[in-house]
């Protein structure tokens, strides 16, 4: 049987779509998107970021100003740096980047600049000045001048360098010996010390009630010739730098000569114990042994040169440094030519002082310090070093045992470890050694009341300390 279709359907069949009137439709809504996508591509509203890298907030005669600046969107179009001080305004730097591209980055997106000036050739005086930072990036805001920061930074000139007043420096200094250099220096938070043959010895403040007064360590290396140069220097917040010379005379010393002959013995007892450190180790045993006795010496050297450079301001220590009892095997700065089978085979320079005494016996602290280091130390082998303030330290190698951590603080006579064969050691015994900002001492300087009072404590007096 048929059925009719009904009414509604037959109406629904006679309508008929007319695509033209979706056109304006599509067209609004694309010309909306393309707008709001240019908008956001070529109107984007993240401004540069702009920041003083390192900039002092003091500079002198030969300013720096560094800064960076950023923009990871359109890049970097424009940068000034000005400098102003009452009605002087100079302008330091100046840079307009070129358009490369039309859409994404168009410009750098950093700018990491060193800025040289003189500020009294520039026509300003001692005081502050504002320096300040423009940077627009290639965006079209800003009626078409970009997205703009500012950053400004109030420092201060100060164009005189400060003034050193020497009180004491040491009149005779030898090879290996240590002296001090005491003085006052015009003005307060100066980096300072005593330069001696290149090498930097900081100072160091003598307490709040000299706040301007500094004792500077020094030790001249085992192996130097000749003074070439000794003077204080300074240098103020601004980077004004100024020195004062002294001329310490040159005592010359006789070098020590020692034979030590290498055995397979020795080889055969030692050589695995820097195998197990040192798996780089290649060849015979001889040539491994070659290779602990120099590379790996100049690589501990180094480490202890470097735990040496950072010292505590205050001074920990008091009076003369304590001694082990035993006989002394070797001394400082002992010239060492080692023989296998009778031929030479190496030289190196003994830097400190072996003592021999009971077998596994305690070390103690030689004076009042902190523990800086307390580990396996190569040919030192199990090594403490101790930081007694103010660039001195003590090192006691070869132990057998350690008995102190790093962080520390051991009065005199605090037993750190024992006696041992660790490192390079062919017995039981302990090496000790001095050392003064990096540099290697003479240990029987420190052992001796007198030359302490003579050399630290009497010059403090004298110069009212």
């Amino acid at each position: 049987m048929k059925t009719k279709p009904t009414r509604r359907l037959k109406k629904q069949a006679s309508i008929s779509v007319k695509p033209g009137k979706f056109i304006p439709i599509f067209l609004i809504t694309f010309l909306l998107a393309t707008g709001i996508a240019s908008f956001f591509l070529f109107f984007e509203g993240e401004k540069p970021t702009v920041s003083f890298n390192d900039t002092l907030d003091h500079i002198g005669k030969l300013a720096k100003i560094r800064y960076t600046i950023t923009d990871s969107t359109s890049g970097i179009q424009k940068i000034r740096v000005t400098a102003t001080q009452g009605e002087t305004t100079k302008e330091l730097y100046a840079t307009d980047y070129p358009r490369t591209v039309y859409i994404g980055k168009i410009g750098p997106t950093e700018d990491k600049r060193e800025i040289s000036f003189d500020p009294k050739k520039l026509g300003f005086k001692e005081g502050k000045i504002q320096l300040t930072i423009e940077a627009h990036d290639f965006s079209l805001r800003g009626l078409l001048q970009g997205n703009k920061t500012l950053l400004t930074k109030e420092i201060t000139v100060d164009l005189n360098p400060p003034s050193i007043t020497l009180l004491h420096s040491e009149r005779y200094i030898s090879p290996g010996s240590t002296g001090i250099a005491i003085y006052r220096i015009s003005e307060p938070g100066c980096k300072n010390g005593v330069m001696l043959n290149g090498h930097l010895n900081p100072g160091y403040p003598l307490g709040a009630s000299h706040p301007d007064t500094y004792i500077s360590y020094f030790t001249l290396p085992y192996d130097a010739e000749a003074i070439s140069e000794a003077r204080v220097i300074a240098a103020d917040q601004a980077e004004n730098a100024t020195s004062m010379a002294f001329s310490p005379v040159f005592q010359k010393i006789e070098q020590k000569f020692d034979r030590i002959n290498i055995t397979d013995g020795f080889l055969s007892a030692k050589i695995p114990e820097f195998e197990q450190h040192y798996p780089e180790m290649k060849g015979t045993p001889v040539e491994k042994y070659l290779y602990a006795n120099n590379t790996v010496r100049d690589a501990n050297n180094t480490i202890i040169s470097g735990v040496c450079q950072q010292s505590t301001p205050e001074r920990l220590w008091k009076g003369k440094f304590l001694r082990m009892l035993g006989s002394p095997k070797a001394g400082f700065a002992d010239h060492r030519t080692y023989f296998y089978q009778e031929k030479e085979i190496d030289k190196q320079v003994h830097l400190g002082v072996d003592i021999a005494s009971t077998e596994h016996i305690g070390v103690q602290a030689a004076n009042t310090g902190k523990v800086v280091y307390a580990d396996y130390l190569g040919i030192y082998g199990n090594a403490v070093i101790l930081d007694h303030g103010q660039g001195v330290f003590s090192l006691y190698s070869h132990l057998s045992q350690i008995n102190a951590a790093v962080g520390d603080k051991l009065e005199q006579g605090k037993i750190l470890g024992l006696t041992g064969t660790s490192g390079m050691a062919g017995g039981d015994h302990l090496h000790f050694s001095m050392i003064i900002n990096g540099v290697f001492t003479m240990p029987k300087e420190w052992w001796d009341p007198h030359w302490i009072e003579v050399t630290i404590e009497s010059p403090l007096v004298d110069s009212k300390i």
